[in-house]
């Protein structure tokens, strides 16, 4: 384990991950690890992070299976950002190409896809989310609302929930199942919005599970 005393508190436990290839020492992507993650990085030699959005450990590849050997661990001068350098099996970034770095900040595209993604619907729903915050909001729906802003998003979550609550009133199955999805992707549109993943919400619901309503509600003091 580390003997270098790492500036875990700079960034409220978490310090950036500079990933790289270590064969051709391109760049693949950015990161994030806490104590654990990098605990479980150095003894299993396979890297693990810390994600912000779904706030929890993970580690790369276990949905895809494109894992990261670690070849080396590097600390930068002031102790808070590592370098990583890998043998990346598959591909690095969930588009499925090799590097997440493929767009210049003219919006030009540099390289292919070389893999098609293999995450699960979910990871796969918030990911494109999060890329229509740069559509043209002529092209897209989605993009649409980001540009109108976070009272629209709001809007739409709102009409949707009533909408569902209609049809639950009126008991018909069909209109249930197609109101509740739209109030399940408007709200999915507004977690992205906001850069939470849905899989966080997932993880509260397990925190809860066992735990009365009553008990949780007191604990939050309401």
């Amino acid at each position: 384990m580390s003997n270098i005393a790492i500036e875990w508190d700079k960034n409220g436990g978490l310090i950036p991950v500079i990933v790289q290839d270590a064969d051709s020492g391109e760049v693949l992507m950015l990161a994030y690890m806490n104590e654990e993650a990098l605990k479980l990085t150095q003894s299993t030699k396979f890297a693990h992070y810390f994600s912000r959005s779904k706030n929890r450990l993970w580690k790369k590849g276990e949905s895809s299976g494109h894992t990261q050997e670690v070849k080396d661990i590097l600390i930068d001068c002031d102790n808070d950002t590592i370098l990583l350098k890998v043998k990346q099996n598959g591909v690095a970034c969930h588009t499925g190409r090799k590097s997440c770095f493929f767009t210049n900040l003219e919006g030009d595209e540099t390289c292919e896809v070389e893999i098609a993604p293999q995450y699960n619907f979910l990871d796969n729903l918030y990911h494109t989310l999060l890329e229509r915050k740069g559509a043209d909001p002529k092209s897209s729906y989605v993009a649409s609302l980001y540009n109108k802003g976070e009272n629209s998003i709001l809007k739409k979550v709102v009409e949707e929930a009533g909408e569902f609550s209609f049809a639950i009133k009126d008991n018909d199955k069909s209109e249930i199942i197609y109101e509740a999805a739209d109030l399940l992707f408007h709200s999915l549109v507004a977690l992205a919005y906001k850069n939470i993943h849905p899989e966080a919400i997932l993880n509260e619901l397990k925190r809860r599970e066992g735990v009365s309503g009553i008990e949780e509600k007191n604990s939050r003091g309401k």
